[in-house]
């Protein structure tokens, strides 16, 4: 069965301030559209279970921060937080 994903407004805000600031903008958008997909599909097994009771996910460059209910098939990205990838010190 499918979910629903939503974002609260602060999660939305803080997806379009990354992406608006972001050298790749191509490669925010695919992350989170796979991310969403991931969601949608089966949320309780994506991602890790955190001390709060939200889960969190990560496909670089992006990662959120989500609930879910399984009574209503909702999942609600509380928050969005870029990626930064770290260079190997040489």
């Amino acid at each position: 069965m499918t979910y629903t994903v939503t974002f609260t407004a602060f999660a939305e805000t803080q997806l379009a301030t990354i992406w608006l600031r972001a050298k790749n903008q191509q490669a925010v958008a695919n992350a989170s559209d796979q991310m969403e997909v991931m969601l949608r599909s089966n949320p309780e097994q994506v991602g890790r279970l955190r001390s709060d009771g939200r889960r969190a996910i990560a496909k670089p460059p992006l990662g959120f921060t989500f609930e879910v209910n399984s009574d209503d098939r909702r999942v609600t990205v509380v928050s969005v937080r870029y990626l930064p990838r770290f260079r190997k010190s040489q």
